[in-house]
């Protein structure tokens, strides 16, 4: 018997049964048998995996199951919500082009438009609340609009169909639907071009990914997934398993938790230790009539509370009060959490320009997870009731 090299050793014995979880397709190759087959997958004319940065089955099957819950032909796996957001940017302008941001957009987005004015490309803002606002920025450079579904975080809400309407049927309409998820609503059904995802958040929905998503037609999907490749934002197969795995929970999570922030959002709304509670079910919110046209399902599972009192102190004394609720830069992990945008998402921009698009000191982020309401309520009343007392 000749004598094997242990590099040769470990593959897959061939079976008549296949295993009822996906595998991992942890490698970053894939054997080829001849240049025939290899040319004809180049050419799409059989499908094959050839080099993980490309492709890999893991992030296939993942891109597949997003472009299914969206409605849309094609899907691509990015290595992070901002992964994603930069192969949009690097693939659809170039000097001397021009791009639309609602103004009310999260905090890296908008560092990353900033970053993009280094290479010549020009960025405007508009209030996404009012849409006639966004006519008079389009130039023949223009080349997409971005906007979110639910701002972050004072969760305004985007009239996709109507903010599709108004644009030149040239010029695409990008959509961050992080918040929200094909669950509540699927934009490029409402006249978008190109939905996206940080996956990291609710579509895996148990804090342990970073990933991001992309959906649309077959062209511009194989056209980000080129541009992807090329800068080196590809995902990690291990993530885009373990996010194929987060989203077989997902209708069950994301009814849980928008049942749950609605409920908390009316319990603390009017509390003494409250000046205001942002979410887009209570009649007070800019968004509410919209969000319950649009929404009826919920927004999501994140609300705002702006504390009453001064800056920094207030926020640690809600925070130090709150002990059973950690406080974490991120959002949509299985537990709640805490965060606060003025020293996290937004902590780049500077105090004027917080408060220009209404983020101020005292603006405390919950996002809510799979603890009853009953928990959470209890939990947060007692943390807003201590810090009533000092």
């Amino acid at each position: 018997m000749s004598q094997q090299h242990p590099s040769r050793m470990g593959h897959p014995v061939p079976s008549v049964t296949v295993p009822s979880s996906p595998p991992i397709y942890q490698s970053t190759a894939f054997d080829v048998p001849d240049l025939d087959v290899l040319e004809k997958i180049h050419a799409g004319e059989l499908h094959g995996d050839i080099y993980t940065r490309d492709s890999n089955p893991n992030h296939t099957a993942l891109a597949e199951s997003i472009a299914t819950l969206e409605g849309t032909e094609g899907g691509a796996v990015f290595a992070s919500g901002m992964g994603a957001l930069g192969a949009i940017f690097l693939s659809l302008a170039s000097a001397g082009d021009h791009v639309i941001l609602a103004q009310a957009i999260y905090g890296k987005t908008m560092q990353l438009a900033h970053r993009m004015q280094r290479f010549g490309i020009n960025v405007s803002t508009f209030d996404a609340t009012n849409p006639d606002e966004l006519t008079s920025l389009v130039t023949d450079r223009t080349r997409f609009v971005l906007v979110e579904t639910v701002s972050n975080p004072l969760l305004e809400v985007s009239d996709i169909r109507g903010l599709a309407n108004l644009l030149p049927a040239e010029i695409p309409l990008v959509v961050d639907s992080t918040f929200t998820t094909p669950e509540l609503i699927k934009p490029c059904q409402q006249g978008a071009s190109i939905v996206m995802h940080s996956a990291s958040k609710y579509v895996n929905g148990h804090g342990d990914v970073m990933l991001g998503l992309a959906a649309g037609s077959a062209d511009m999907m194989k056209r980000l997934n080129s541009t992807a490749s090329v800068f080196g934002q590809n995902a990690n197969p291990f993530e885009s398993w373990l996010c194929q795995r987060g989203l077989r929970t997902l209708p069950l999570r994301m009814k849980q938790i928008c049942r749950t922030t609605q409920e908390l959002a009316r319990s603390l709304n009017g509390h003494p230790s409250l000046r205001r509670v942002y979410h887009p079910s209570l009649e007070n919110h800019v968004s509410h009539k919209l969000a319950q046209r649009l929404y009826p399902a919920g927004t999501g599972g994140i609300l705002s509370l702006e504390l009453a009192g001064s800056g920094a102190e207030v926020v640690n004394r809600f925070m130090r009060a709150a002990t059973s609720i950690p406080f974490a830069p991120t959002l949509a992990d299985a537990r709640t959490t805490l965060s606060h945008p003025a020293s996290t998402s937004h902590r780049f921009m500077s105090a004027s320009a917080r408060a220009a698009v209404g983020i101020c000191d005292e603006l405390v982020r919950v996002s809510v997870g799979l603890e009853s309401f009953e928990q959470l309520q209890s939990e947060l009343l007692a943390a807003l009731d201590m810090i009533a007392k000092t």
